[in-house]
């Protein structure tokens, strides 16, 4: 490396594409998705760099079209579980010390990778696989991922700037020392770029990872992998390892080798690792460091001053963006009873306009739900729903999955302010409303903090100041990412660090320096210029 004290580039976030009638960008997609329709992926897991099939393989389908077949993706077990151990641990000596301007520029050259040949192969395959409309998929896909790669280069260098101060004589420094083993990246079906982020913000730090892909999610990971082998990362550096959960996650968790977990996915998941983790303690070479970002029951609360339009729609676009599959998604609401007449109206105006469909036809709003288990859990709620005294179905309710797992935008009326759906995660286009009196504020306030165990991302309107800041305070800690008078979704790399606390998490805010400070193991070192050649102290010269 040439003598120099390096700059990054400075990182400024994706432009979204429109992909508006006419574009360039619309033309060209449409062909990476009818070229990708037409053709069957057979996905191996990656260790050290090489191909291994298991012949014990999943399928990869659309959820808007379950019937058809993408490819099919091999599943690792116990035995590719070791391999992939080993083949991070023998790449873990030259990359972790690699100069971390080489690691940097292997992320920096992804993310133009991404931006450039890459950005429709990896949106189609999110679109197809995961059903997000064209839209949905650049935010994700594209932007997001390029912006994590962009921002945490800039944070990296940044980190590395933080050094201690020295006394005359002494020269004190902190070395930020990758995890010695490797990390477990667990990612979810939900978030492109969270499976891209998961396994490569530590491997930016110079750690080694296991990436184990959401099953409903293996081909934009795959072509994730297959894209950092174009831009230049080590084989065995990250190691791509589909499969079924116990099949990967307990022999992961037995390792020595151990050294962290970076997981997006369910509460309950991530605390079964956490227990195991705890009953293996012993067993580690190092205490393993632990980030999760896990459920939520995110919130929208109006103040009796909140501008109903504007409230309504972002209860709409908070609610029903990508059919409510977002970890930040609002799933809940809180409305005084003098202006929920009108906000019902703005619901079923707005709600009554929604298109739902293949992610291929660009009209839609809406497609399909992920698999067959998430349908049937959403859609058995709406069922008791509909049974239910304690609550109504105010828009939607309906489904079918006769060709793909489509759920209707759907907001329930909530008669009591704990019904089921008021508390209990769904992760699906359904929204429940409870309707306060305006005199009750107070209460209202502060069951919107107390219902749910979660704390991920929430939403308030008013008008007022005085209110905003009250209901501000009020909800300190019930949502790590607090929007006002705007929809609970939409977090941007580089502007609102992403995490929440409670039962929704670590609230380690991904995309963000404190994110990769988890991944580093600090040494402090100190240098003497004049060391001392005398045992005694001054205060010892006298009695």
């Amino acid at each position: 490396m040439p003598n120099g004290i390096i700059q990054v580039p400075t990182p400024v976030n994706e432009p979204i594409k429109a992909y508006a009638p006419g574009s360039p960008e619309r033309a060209s997609i449409k062909k990476r998705l009818d070229q990708m329709l037409a053709e069957q992926v057979e996905v191996p897991l990656i260790i050290g760099g090489e191909e291994v099939r298991t012949g014990n393989t999943g399928e990869m389908v659309c959820p808007h079209d379950h019937g058809h077949v993408l490819g099919t993706f091999h599943q690792a077990g116990e035995a590719e579980v070791q391999q992939a151990i080993e083949a991070g641990q023998k790449a873990w000596k030259t990359w972790s010390e690699m100069p971390w301007e080489d690691r940097a520029a292997v992320f920096l050259k992804a993310a133009d990778l991404l931006a450039g040949p890459w950005r429709d192969t990896i949106n189609a395959a999110t679109m197809l696989n995961q059903s997000k409309n064209v839209f949905q998929a650049e935010i994700d896909s594209a932007c997001e991922l390029i912006d994590f790669w962009r921002f945490n280069a800039h944070y990296m260098r940044q980190l590395y700037t933080e050094q201690p101060i020295s006394d005359s004589g002494i020269w004190n420094k902190v070395e930020y020392r990758a995890l010695e083993g490797f990390v477990f990246a667990v990612t979810p079906f939900n978030f492109t770029s969270i499976g891209g982020n998961l396994p490569t913000a530590p491997a930016m730090m110079g750690c080694v990872a296991l990436w184990k892909p959401a099953s409903t999610a293996v081909l934009s990971a795959y072509y994730i992998t297959k894209l950092l082998e174009e831009a230049g990362l080590p084989a065995g550096v990250i190691n791509l390892v589909p499969g079924r959960g116990a099949a990967v996650g307990d022999p992961v968790l037995a390792s020595p080798h151990l050294a962290g977990i970076h997981f997006t996915g369910s509460t309950a998941t991530f605390q079964s690792m956490w227990r195991t983790i705890g009953d293996n303690i012993q067993k580690y070479k190092s205490y393993p460091r632990i980030v999760g970002e896990t459920g939520g029951k995110d919130f929208i609360f109006a103040h009796p001053s909140a501008d109903v339009r504007t409230l309504v729609i972002a209860m709409v676009r908070g609610a029903f963006e990508y059919q409510g599959q977002k970890c930040s998604a609002a799933s809940r609401a809180y409305v005084p009873k003098s202006m929920w007449s009108e906000v019902v109206d703005g619901l079923k105006s707005e709600i009554g306009t929604i298109q739902m469909g293949s992610p291929m036809d660009f009209r839609n709003f809406m497609c399909a739900v992920i698999d067959k288990k998430a349908f049937g859990t959403i859609t058995g709620a709406i069922d008791r729903a509909k049974a239910s005294d304690d609550a109504e179905i105010v828009c939607g309710g309906g489904y079918d999955d006769s060709k793909g797992y489509f759920i209707e935008p759907t907001v329930i009326l909530a008669k009591k302010p704990k019904y089921e759906t008021m508390e209990v995660e769904l992760f699906g286009p359904v929204l429940t409303v409870y309707v306060y009196d305006d005199e009750d504020l107070d209460e209202a306030i502060e069951l919107c903090d107390t219902t749910s165990p979660y704390a991920l991302t929430g939403a308030i309107f008013a008008r007022e100041r005085g209110v905003i800041n009250d209901l501000t305070a009020r909800l300190r800690h019930s949502a790590g990412n607090f929007y006002i008078n705007d929809k609970p979704t939409g977090a941007v790399v580089g502007q609102q660090p992403f995490g929440g606390g409670r039962a929704s998490g670590t609230n380690d805010k991904a995309g963000s320096v404190f994110n990769l400070l988890r991944w580093v193991s600090q040494r402090s070192i100190k240098e003497n210029f004049v060391p001392p050649t005398d045992y005694a102290y001054p205060h010892m010269a006298d009695e």
